[in-house]
C-alpha cells in the first residue's frame, strides 16, 4: 500500500533565491564575467566524448585550459587537472577577499583529508603523503597531528571530528560510517558557518546540497536493501522522514513523494535509469544539473559574491567533467555512457 506523507512546502518553485547585489565586488565580478565565457560548453564536451580516439581528444583539447597530449601517463594528466584546480581556487580567494568564506571552501578539503587519514588509521595502513593542498590545514601539517596522535595543532572544527568518527567506525567496525560521521560534521561546519555569516547564497547552496546528497543516500540504501537512516544529514529541506518512507516504495513510486518538491525530475529519471541499468549514472546527472542550474541564477547578479562562488564551482565541475571523459575514452568506455553522464 502507498504511503501517503504530506508533502514539503517550498517557498520557491525551483530554485532557492540567490541574495542581494554587494556593490562591493564589482570589479570581481567583472573579472569573473570576462573569463566564464571560457567554460566549456555542452557541445564541447559532446563532441570530446565522441572523439574516435585519445589523440583526436587531445588534438580538440590543444590551446585549452587542459593541454593533454597523447603521450601523457594517467598520472601526468590527473597532475595537469590538480594543478588547475590549484589555479582556480587561489583565484577564488583572491576575488571573494573575504576571510570567512575562504575558510569555508577550504574545509571541503579539510574534511576530505580527514576522511583519508581516519581510514587508514583504524585499518592500520600507512598514513600516506598524499593529502590534497589548499585546505585550512598544510598536508605536512595533516599528516604530523596523524603520525603523532596529536591533534591539538588541527582547527578545533577538526579535533572534535576525529574523535567522533574514530568512536563511530568502531561502534560497528563498518568503514563506512566514517564517511556518515564526516559529511554530517561537514554539512554542519557548512551550515552553521553560512548562518553566522549571514549570506542567503551561502545558507541556500548548503542547504540544496544536503538535499542532494540525502536523495542520492536513500537511493544507494534502497539499491542495497539497507535502511542507514543514520546516513542522513540534518539541516535540508527535504525531511529525513520522507526519506526513510521511500524505503517502502518501489522505484515506480519514487518520484511521487517529491512531486511538490524542486527534486521530482531528477529523482524520477534516476530512479527508472538505476532500475533499468542497476546505475546510479543519471541520478548524479541530475543531481548536477540541478546545482548547475541554482548557479546559473547568479548570472543575474551584477555584483555580489554569488557569481565568484559560482564560478569556482562550475570550473571544479569542468575539470571533474574532463576526467570523465579523457578516462572514459582511455577504457574504452562506450561513447552514450559518457553522454549520459555529461551535465553542463
Amino acid at each position: 500500500m502507498a504511503i501517503e506523507t504530506e508533502q514539503p512546502r517550498f517557498d520557491f518553485n525551483t530554485y532557492p533565491p540567490v541574495g542581494e547585489t554587494d556593490w562591493g565586488y564589482v570589479q570581481a565580478v567583472a573579472q569573473v564575467r570576462a573569463i566564464e565565457d571560457g567554460l566549456f560548453s555542452k557541445q564541447f564536451l559532446t563532441e570530446l566524448a565522441n572523439s574516435r580516439n585519445f589523440k583526436e581528444l587531445c588534438d580538440m583539447l590543444a590551446g585549452t585550459d587542459y593541454p593533454i597530449t597523447a603521450s601523457m601517463t594517467e598520472e601526468e594528466i590527473e597532475q595537469l587537472l590538480l594543478s588547475k584546480r590549484v589555479e582556480t581556487r587561489k583565484l577564488f580567494e583572491q576575488l571573494i577577499n573575504n576571510e570567512q568564506i575562504a575558510i569555508l571552501f577550504r574545509a571541503r578539503v579539510d574534511f576530505a583529508n580527514l576522511r583519508l587519514a581516519i581510514r587508514r588509521l583504524v585499518t592500520e595502513k600507512p598514513l600516506g603523503k598524499d593529502y590534497l593542498p589548499q585546505g585550512n590545514v598544510a598536508p605536512d601539517q595533516f599528516e604530523l597531528a596523524f603520525e603523532q596522535e596529536d591533534y591539538s595543532g588541527l582547527p578545533q572544527f577538526l579535533q572534535d571530528d576525529v574523535e567522533a568518527a574514530v568512536l563511530a567506525y568502531y561502534k560497528n567496525k563498518n568503514v563506512r560510517d566514517i564517511d556518515f560521521e564526516i559529511e554530517r560534521a561537514e554539512s554542519q561546519f557548512m551550515t552553521e558557518n553560512a548562518a553566522k555569516i549571514g549570506n542567503v547564497f551561502l545558507i541556500e547552496l548548503f542547504r540544496m546540497q544536503i538535499d542532494l546528497t540525502n536523495i542520492r543516500t536513500m537511493m544507494r540504501q534502497k539499491l542495497r536493501n539497507i535502511d542507514e537512516r543514520d546516513a542522513y544529514l540534518a539541516g535540508g529541506y527535504i525531511e529525513i522522514s520522507r526519506l526513510v518512507q521511500c524505503m517502502d516504495v518501489g522505484y515506480e513510486a519514487l518520484a511521487a513523494h517529491f512531486y511538490a518538491t524542486p527534486y521530482y525530475h531528477l529523482v524520477e529519471s534516476g530512479a527508472a535509469y538505476l532500475q533499468k541499468n542497476n546505475s546510479f549514472l543519471k541520478l548524479e546527472a541530475g543531481c548536477d544539473e540541478h546545482l548547475l542550474g541554482y548557479l546559473k541564477t547568479t548570472l543575474y547578479i551584477s555584483a555580489g559574491i554569488q557569481p565568484i562562488i559560482a564560478y569556482l564551482l562550475f570550473k571544479e565541475h569542468e575539470i571533474r567533467m574532463v576526467r570523465l571523459v579523457t578516462a572514459g575514452n582511455k577504457a574504452l568506455i562506450k561513447n552514450d555512457t559518457m553522454l549520459d553522464r555529461i551535465v553542463v
